[in-house]
């Protein structure tokens, strides 16, 4: 079953103009998760679920974790949610975005491309590698923000805390909306354009700066995507305490 998702990734990749590389010492990754599997991680939250795939994937390696799953689209929400009722109550998904306010927004859904609808426009650089993202339709969409959540007294969160964020360029809102539940949390995977995507987009540097404020050091990269010219377009930034 991982090697037909691993397959299929590669492929909608490949389709867009860009290429997965691994390096030649990956073993170590593969079994630590540069490291995070020596930490005590009891609770992860997942921001930017879109159908669970990260969940599923981190899933066996914190089996004793509970995960917080958000996907603010109804059609990856519906596979996440069905997914997630086989998990024995384990997996918790929540049909929310976050962000650093609260209320009702407009998000850019990309009709083909669902893994990459954002609340920020898209920009002809990310348009120019992926051209089935021109087709899109704009949805009301409930946010709230991560601090907030978790001040719902029935969740009862677990310390041993890891958050996954990806929101196509939206990154920093989340943390920004978030700032007890970071300050708390062990661990954070970020995923990061380092090309512009997205207009006002979260950089490298300015991710970096709000997390090493709130305690965090980089930790490396999980995996990079490479354009066809060689350059790194995304990374899974890996940020630890």
């Amino acid at each position: 079953m991982m090697n037909l998702i691993k397959r299929s990734v590669k492929k909608a990749f490949y389709a867009a103009g860009f290429d997965i590389v691994r390096d030649g010492n990956t073993r170590n990754v593969t079994y630590s998760i540069l490291g995070l599997t020596h930490l005590p991680i009891r609770t992860i939250i997942d921001v930017g679920a879109n159908c669970g795939q990260f969940a599923q994937h981190i899933s066996s390696w914190f089996p004793q974790a509970r995960i917080y799953s958000f996907e603010p689209q109804p059609g990856p929400f519906r596979e996440l949610s069905v997914w997630a009722q086989k998990q024995n109550g384990r997996v918790v998904p929540f049909n929310l975005a976050l962000g650093a306010q609260e209320g009702e927004l407009d998000m850019v859904c990309n009709i083909e491309d669902p893994t990459s609808s954002s609340f920020l426009k898209s920009t002809k650089t990310l348009e120019d590698y992926r051209p089935q993202m021109k087709k899109k339709a704009v949805a009301k969409t409930r946010m709230t923000t991560l601090d907030k959540w978790a001040k719902d007294p029935s969740l009862n969160l677990e310390p041993g805390i890891l958050i996954k964020l990806d929101t196509e360029g939206y990154d920093n809102r989340v943390i920004k909306g978030g700032q007890e539940l970071f300050k708390a949390a062990k661990a954070c995977n970020v995923e990061i354009s380092l090309d512009k995507f997205f207009e006002e987009q979260a950089d490298f540097r300015e991710i970096t700066d709000m997390l090493y404020d709130l305690g965090f050091r980089y930790a490396g990269n999980l995996h990079q995507i490479y354009a066809p010219d060689g350059h790194v377009t995304v990374i899974d930034a890996i940020f630890v305490k």
